[in-house]
């Protein structure tokens, strides 16, 4: 870990969620900030904004206060700015998506948070790149997990529950059926459970599995010093079929036309992607110890 220096210039970009859902974590995240450092901060209105104050960020080391989706953006970015190797990211988390953040081991409350942007350390990781430029900071997952389908959210009407709306649940109940019934057979199109899937897996040009073995899924993690680390799932027939795990620097995967899920992004459909680790590739600021 690389020590950061609390005199630093600071760029306090604070994401409009994290406006919305938690003023007063905001407040409190700015005031600490403020008191300890020179900030400049910004406040976006959105993802071009966003974008605007991180390339003018001058010498000034970034500090999100926001959530996941905030912070990825944040990453992806600079990454694009080929900038990352320059500057630690830090982060206040506010806001309800925070898995990411936790398992970075960012602490949760805005004070701790905002302490460890002044007085931590630089912990670099690895970043997993793709084909396409995209990145993924925390996890990869084929197939994506099909989002919760706007006919199937339960649908509040004058503060009462649908459960007492038995009627509402039958029309739902219909829709559903009808929707499921008139969707092309792609991955991520339906609320069922996807799968089995036919997937050629490559790790550094080694074959995994290819396409006569169907499997339920495919999951990559960076950061294994360097390595990245590759789950396959074969689906079982009779007896059960252990996950195949494997650890390498280049993943491919290719296949009839597949979405995927980089971290909390979705993307596809393509035919074939190619993952690369690149170790050390970001720094995020961090508590000591």
């Amino acid at each position: 870990m690389t020590e950061v220096a609390p005199s630093d210039q600071l760029l306090v970009v604070i994401d409009p969620v994290a406006r919305r859902s938690d003023g007063e974590s905001v407040r409190i995240a700015k005031d600490v900030l403020s008191a300890g450092a020179a900030t400049k901060v910004c406040l976006p209105d959105g993802p071009e904004e966003f974008a605007r104050a991180l390339a003018r960020r001058g010498s000034r080391r970034p500090v999100v206060v926001g959530d996941d989706r905030a912070l990825l953006r944040a990453v992806s970015l600079l990454h694009r700015q080929r900038a990352l190797g320059a500057c630690a990211v830090s982060l206040v988390p506010v806001g309800g998506v925070l898995s990411l953040a936790r398992s970075l081991g960012v602490p949760m409350g805005a004070v701790a948070a905002a302490r460890a942007v002044l007085d931590g350390v630089e912990r670099r990781m690895d970043l997993l790149v793709d084909d396409s430029d995209g990145v993924v900071v925390g996890a990869l997952r084929i197939p994506s997990v099909p989002a919760l389908d706007p006919v199937s959210a339960p649908v509040p009407v004058g503060g009462l529950s649908d459960g007492r709306l038995p009627w509402l649940r039958t029309c739902q109940s219909l829709v559903r059926t009808l929707a499921s019934a008139s969707r092309p057979g792609r991955v991520g199109a339906s609320v069922a459970t996807p799968g089995p899937f036919r997937l050629r897996v490559e790790v550094d040009g080694v074959l995994l599995v290819d396409l006569d073995q169907p499997v339920e899924a495919v999951s990559v993690t960076p950061g294994v010093l360097g390595g990245a680390e590759v789950e396959v799932r074969p689906v079982s027939v009779g007896a059960a079929v252990a996950p195949l795990r494997v650890v390498g620097r280049r993943v491919t995967v290719s296949g009839a036309d597949f979405r995927y899920r980089a971290d909390a992004v979705v993307g596809g459909p393509v035919r074939t992607r190619t993952w690369v680790v690149r170790e050390g590739a970001w720094g995020l600021t961090l508590p000591v110890g």
